[in-house]
Formats: structure tokens, sequence, C-alpha cells
């Protein structure tokens, strides 16, 4: 098992000058840097003495972008030029992007039609490129209040969501590099939590670490062995935040004052829709320290009053908790773990200030949460630690090792639409996985390596990462070539995949850099889905794992009837013809159940090809027998005892 690396290559400390490493948490709503000075990890404060920077970019037709508060206090009057929450883009297709109904004019990028862009009056704008708007301004804050030269800065340690696929984490990387910002590391915000709590400390012990932010929820749990952090399992869903709240309470809000179909508001009047989403979010932030409160805008061009209280809110954003609560039990299950078994829970993110998270954490684990600190700032204070390891400025005994998972499992297509699992989900990274296929015809020089991501058995199912082919491979008999398939994931949690044929050495490879993230809410529907599929996948696999026996028995009688038919009469001829015939219809109708998910016809199928495939096999032994005495007397004409017995 690979581990994280402590320091790597050219980041060791340089012996005529300091190196800084930054911590950076790139948020929904807000994001931070922080670092570690005199052993101890801070955040960092802009001239103002804010702390956090909201994530929040203003673009202008004549002047060079606000980011911050200055750009949030224009979103009701500028709605269209101000982009808040744009994590929820990051690394995600322009069909993702349109679903979530946000109040901006999307473009498809030219040239690539499945990455979204933002229409505004200084031009079309990425999510990579708006996200890199605010880590220059992260940067400017550290180089100011660090008095850094560039030489100075070895790079930063940026936080993601642990559920975030390899789109987005790519995204987050392509955002630091247009800000000029090397990565040290992408680290999961859950594991820079735990660093942060200095839960290291502890010999040893099992926690939960639940982070619900602006934008995203995970669940991550970590065994702590004297300095090893080992994520034992995540879950997650990276469209379930505090703006999922807000968003449902502004809802609810429209229906309660007569405001409209809030879709219809949304795309007809963005500014009312911003001032109410903005209204949400105060009572929100206010019921968590009262009892009651009043949700305050104006909309149509009045001022508009709801009074509020904890159990009016509570009610009306109960699915959400339960969907909160569902992805961590899901993550304990995946763990093997009882809520009672978790030795603590720690609580990031905004969004657990709300009473009622905390009272449905304490609740299901049967212990209060740590608190110990600002939930806001914990991700930030835990990446700056492991930014100053990788800057090469910890000292021995401050060391820890981190040990992350992939959030699913990854795999090849097979023939007949099969999934090959080569790393499944919640592996420890980085790895390396390898695994050896081969072909499936006679004389095949070309191999297409089709690699997906997901649990279910079947292709169709799955999500789709990026294609490739080998090509080169030595005419041989079917199963004759070893074809070794290595998947390497990195300590970023990014992909890449090699194939090489082992008797000519001929190889190829791809980075997985797919242009668009998973689909809303996608990751949790693929886990779900294979949950609750599980027993029908079993069924369509075995059908499908019939099919391919029933085709190469198929193709193999065919290919040895065009060389040695004049070994059979007619009559036998025509009855392994029929039974071919009859293979392929039965082939037909499997395929016909298969695409219209008729699970129930599944079995019954695959007995019918397996009965057929002995029946063709029976009929074609004795063809087999004679195939093979002819085989051996050509092999022998002409060649007497005395040669055979010198060889």
């Amino acid at each position: 098992m690979a581990l994280l690396q402590i320091s790597e290559p050219g980041m060791s400390p340089d012996p005529h000058g300091r190196r800084i490493g930054l911590g950076i948490d790139l948020g929904t709503s807000n994001s931070l840097v922080a670092v570690v000075r005199s052993g101890e990890p801070g955040v960092l404060a802009d001239r103002s003495g804010n702390r956090l920077l909201r994530s929040v970019v203003r673009y202008r037709a004549d002047a060079p972008p606000e980011v911050g508060r200055e750009a949030e206090r224009q979103i009701a009057d500028d709605p269209r030029n101000v982009i808040a929450s744009v994590k929820r883009l990051m690394g995600r297709g322009f069909a993702d992007a349109r679903a979530q109904h946000l109040p901006y004019e999307l473009v498809a990028v030219a040239g690539q039609s499945d990455v979204a862009a933002i229409r505004t009056v200084a031009g079309n704008r990425t999510a990579v490129e708006v996200s890199a708007e605010i880590l220059r301004v992260l940067k400017a804050r550290a180089i100011e209040a660090l008095m850094l030269d560039d030489d100075e800065l070895a790079g930063a340690v940026i936080t993601v969501p642990a559920y975030f696929d390899d789109a987005q984490r790519q995204a987050t990387k392509d955002a630091a590099r247009l800000a000029g910002l090397p990565v040290l590391r992408l680290v999961n915000e859950p594991t820079a939590a735990a660093l942060a709590y200095g839960l290291d400390q502890r010999s040893e012990g099992r926690f939960a670490v639940f982070d619900l932010g602006g934008g995203t929820f995970d669940l991550s749990v970590l065994r702590l062995t004297r300095g090893v952090f080992e994520v034992v399992a995540t879950a997650g869903d990276v469209l379930l935040g505090g703006d999922d709240f807000d968003n449902l309470l502004a809802r609810a809000c429209c229906a309660a004052l007569d405001l409209g179909d809030p879709q219809q508001l949304a795309s007809a009047q963005p500014g009312d829709w911003r001032r109410l989403l903005n209204a949400a979010r105060a009572a929100r932030e206010a019921l968590s320290a009262a009892e009651s409160t009043e949700l305050r805008c104006r909309c149509g061009g009045t001022d508009r009053v709801w009074p509020l209280d904890r159990a009016g809110f509570s009610a009306i954003v109960k699915p959400l908790v339960e969907r909160v609560l569902a992805v961590t039990r899901s993550a304990l299950g995946d763990a093997n773990l009882a809520p009672a078994d978790v030795d603590g829970v720690v609580l990031v993110g905004g969004a657990t200030r709300m009473p009622l998270i905390r009272e449905a954490v304490t609740a299901l684990f049967g212990r209060p949460p740590f608190v110990d600190h600002d939930p806001d700032e914990v991700v930030a204070l835990g990446a700056a630690l492991q930014a100053h390891q990788l800057a090469g400025n910890a000292s021995a005994d401050e060391g820890w090792v981190l040990l992350d998972v992939t959030p699913l499992s990854l795999g090849l297509e097979t023939m007949g639409g099969l999934v090959e699992r080569v790393i499944p989900r919640n592996s420890p990274i980085p790895l390396t996985r390898a695994q050896e296929f081969t072909t499936y015809r006679d004389g095949q020089s070309a191999m297409a390596i089709h690699v997906v991501q997901g649990e279910r058995d079947l292709v169709a199912d799955c999500r789709s990462l990026a294609r490739f082919e080998l090509r080169g491979i030595p005419p041989m008999a079917a199963g004759a070539a070893r074809i070794r398939v290595t998947f390497q994931v990195d300590a970023d949690g990014l992909l890449s995949v090699s194939a090489r044929e082992a008797s000519s050495g001929v190889e190829a490879s791809v980075m997985v850099k797919p242009s668009y993230g998973l689909g809303d809410d996608e990751i949790a529907r693929m886990l779900q889905e294979s949950f609750g599929a599980a027993r029908d996948d079993v069924a369509r696999r075995a059908l499908r794992e019939q099919q391919v026996d029933a085709r190469r028995l198929v193709e193999a009688t065919r290919a040895a009837l065009g060389r040695d038919a004049d070994l059979l009469d007619v009559a036998a001829i025509e009855a392994i013809n029929t039974r071919i015939a009859d293979l392929e219809a039965i082939d037909r109708q499997a395929d016909q159940c298969l695409a219209d998910g008729d699970v129930a016809a599944a079995a019954p199928l695959r007995d019918r090809l397996a009965d057929g495939v002995r029946e063709l096999t029976r009929l074609t032994d004795p063809f087999a027998a004679a195939r093979m005495d002819r085989a051996v007397q050509q092999a022998l004409s002409g060649r007497s005892v005395a040669d055979l017995d010198r060889e």
C-alpha cells in the first residue's frame, strides 16, 4: 500500500531562505488562506481584518473583477455579472450546469460542447476562471501578510470535498494554475479538518468528520493510529449544502407570500430572487442564535416580511436533514461501524452551526460533536499543517501520514458490456493496481480500452471516463495475448491508465482528464442504485456472461466449418447450423431483455443459452475430434519413426 509522501522532490527547505506552504480552503460560500507560523497554524486576514473571503466575483466591462464582499454587495443589482457558489459548477458539463437553474446566462464553450461558461459583460467565464480570481486574491493576501518574495512561496495545499470526482479535482488544479499558484497537493476537506483538530495526538481511535459546507456534504470515517490517518470510508453529496437549505427556505417563502413560481422568479427577476436567497440565508443564520426571526426582503418593489421560528424552519428543511443522515449512515455502513462505535465526531463547515444539524448528529451518534474550532476555519488550518510539511518545514517528530480513499470504483469494459473492477471504492490512495486481460478473436492486433467509474455491473449503468487503443499486438490465437492494464491514482485522486502487451512490449496510456464532472446527484445515485439493484445486476451480469460464451462458441464453430466442412456430411452440417441459428435467436432475445430491463426473463434466457451451448458442443465434439485427427496426420505426413525419436 502506497503512503502519502511527507515531502516531495524540490520541496526541501531553502538553505538561503524560507519556503512557505499555504493552506487554502476554496469554499462554496467562503474561502480562506492559512499558514503555519511559530509552529501554529493561523488564518490570514485582509487589511480590514476579515479572515473569510466571500467566494463571490463580479465582472465589469471596463475594470478588473471585484472579489469578496465588494462583489457580494452588488449581487441583487447586477445578478448576471456577480458569480456566487461557483464551486458547484467546477468540473461540470453544460447540461449539468443548466439543470441547477442558476441566475446566469450559461453558454457552451466554443469547441467544447461539454464545458459550461457564464456570459458576463467582460466575456464568457468558466468556473475554472472564476475560481482562479478567488485564488489570486488569497495568494496576494498571503504574499502581503507574510512579505514573501516569489521564490519563497513553495505552493499551496488546496482542499476539495471528499466526493469530488476526477474532473472536479482537475478543474481545481487548473484554477490554481491560472492563478499562478503551484499546487503541492489536493487534500480532502474532512482529512484536513482532522489534522486541524490534532487528532493525530491520540494513540488510536475511529472518528467521523461531518462536513456540511455551503454547497457540499461529506461524511468521512477515519482510523487514527499513532500519527497515521487512514480514511476507512467516505460518502457524500456534491449538491447538498447551506445553499440548498437557503433555496428550500426561499421557495417556502414564495409560497407563503404568494410570490409566484420560484423558477420563473429566478429567470424573470433574478435581482429579486437574489435578494430573497440572501434574506433566506440571513434568517437561517439568525435562527442559529435565536428561537425566532423575520425573513425580510424586497420583491416586486414591495418590502415583504415573513415570520419564522426554529420549528417552522425544521419542518421546511426536514428532507435535506434526512438526506444528510442517509449519507452518514451509508459511510458508517461502508466502514462496518455502528454510530456507537465512533469515538468522536468533528463538525466542519458553516452550515453545521444550525442547531437542528447539531441535534441530529448528537441523536445519531449518542454524543455531542467536537466544536472546539471555528467550523469555517478548521479546513484551512489543517491544509496549512499539510502544506507546512510538504514545503519541508516540519521536524521529524511532527510527521504524520495520510491515507485517503477513492470515492467510487474504477474499472474496464470487457466483452458483452460488462465491468471488470480494477480498483474498488474506498481503496486507499495513492495506489497502483494492475490486471491482465487477453484478446477475444484469433489474430486480434488491437484492443479498445474503455475506463469506467461506478458500482454497477454493466457499462451502460456506469460513468465513462476515457477511451484509448492499444495497437500493434502480435497476431495470436484468441486468449493467447497477455495485456497488462495498470491503473494509477495519485495522492490528489487523479487517475492515469496504461496498457502493455507482454511479448512485444507495445504500450499505450491515457491521463484521465474528462472535460466535465458527474451529473447532479449522480455519485449518490450511482451508489444508491448499486445497493438497490444488486440482485438484478447479478442476474443481468450472468446473462451477459452466458451470451459471451455462446458467441465465442458460435464464432469458433463457424471458423472451423469454413476450414474443414468436408469432414462432415450434409446432415451433420445442417444440424450444426440449425443449433447455431437457435443460439443466435436466443442471444437476440437476451439483448432485447437487457435493453427492456426485463430482469425476470434474464435467468430463463441464461439457462436456455447454457442448454444451447451444451447441445452445440455435443454436436461438434465428433467434428472437433476429426479435425484433431486431420491435424495430427498432416503433422506426421512424410516423417519416419526415427525422425520423431530424434525430436
